[in-house]
């Protein structure tokens, strides 16, 4: 391989899962103003990567093809471009890429300064990895919840469902910080991974009690978070919610929206609320501190190497991944 040339994986066009996948050399990205390129150590996958093939963002997503896919990314800074100041040649980091230059699944990438933080000694790539999209999901899902991290404020008793994958299991754990009980659902073989997060209470989701989210103790849940890609009507929510209960969708459709929409007309006290995650660089970091002092951990489902990345993208889309995909090149 040319000493300016890399590995990457992309692919250019919508739809064909894992079969749209290619193994190329493309050249290495430059890093322009306000941007560092990074040696990638890890990257992590999220629902978010397939659906962004499968069309489901079209057409504002991919900005062109061929698009290599990936954002959540963990690395050493190789080279600054013009005005970076926080970062050196050398610096361990973690970041998020933008939705439209992406590039995780490759040995080089540029990120912005803006969305990139310092990765201690005390966090591995893969763990710094998953926190982007998953990490930041979960702690704005548990702030719109009402949820005080350090642990102020009146117990909220919670429901976090697919409490196993991504998105929940850092969402139980960081709920724990605060005054919270938490019901968690998950399948029967992560029953006890759940409950070593921290959770209260874990439902196995095949049960009829775990299918109409019933907590074992009997109580109310002043919010939901919901983590399922799959849809929950609103009927199976709303007898389980308190006076004034909200369900935190972090997977809205048109139906949600509907919802949505109608709960607010009517006044009604039980809401619920769509989610989209605003990545940034201040909670980023928080989370990445977290790690560092052990008060919040990645489950890793499986690690890929780049060569295999058709098997983590597999993973990926089966839906059933207990933690967090890891990409290594």
């Amino acid at each position: 391989m040319a000493e300016n040339m890399m590995h990457a994986v992309q692919y250019s066009s919508y739809g064909k899962g894992v079969a749209g996948l290619k193994h190329v050399e493309v050249p290495i990205p430059r890093a322009k103003k306000g941007e560092v390129l990074l040696k990638v150590e890890a990257t992590s996958l999220n629902p978010l990567d397939w659906k962004i093939q499968k069309g489901v963002i079209r057409p504002f997503l991919p900005r062109k093809f061929p698009y290599i896919p990936g954002t959540d990314v963990a690395g050493e800074v190789v080279k600054v471009g013009a005005g970076v100041k926080d970062f050196k040649a050398g610096d361990k980091v973690v970041a998020a890429l933008t939705l439209g230059s992406a590039g995780g699944l490759g040995e080089f990438v540029v990120a912005e300064e803006s969305l990139t933080v310092a990765r201690p000694p005390q966090v591995s790539a893969a763990e710094g990895s998953g926190l982007p999209i998953a990490g930041i999901t979960a702690y704005q899902a548990l702030t719109a919840a009402g949820v005080k991290l350090d642990g102020s404020g009146p117990q909220l008793n919670l429901l976090i469902t697919a409490a196993s994958g991504g998105v929940g299991h850092y969402a139980v754990q960081l709920a724990k910080l605060g005054n919270t009980h938490v019901t968690a659902t998950c399948g029967a073989r992560n029953l006890h991974l759940v409950k070593s997060l921290g959770a209260d209470e874990v439902l196995d989701y095949n049960t009829p009690d775990g299918a109409a989210l019933k907590s074992p103790s009997g109580c109310k849940y002043d919010s939901v978070i919901q983590c399922t890609l799959g849809v929950i009507p609103w009927s199976t929510f709303e007898p389980n919610l308190s006076t004034n209960g909200k369900v935190i969708q972090l997977t809205p459709n048109a139906t949600a929206f509907m919802t949505y929409l109608v709960k607010k007309l009517t006044l009604s006290k039980k809401q619920l609320i769509p989610l989209y995650a605003d990545v940034n660089k201040k909670d980023l970091d928080y989370l990445v501190q977290l790690v560092k002092e052990g008060k919040l951990k990645t489950v890793i489902d499986s690690k890929h190497p780049l060569s295999k990345a058709e098997d983590a993208w597999a993973k990926c889309l089966d839906g059933h991944a207990t933690g967090k995909i890891i990409a290594e090149p």
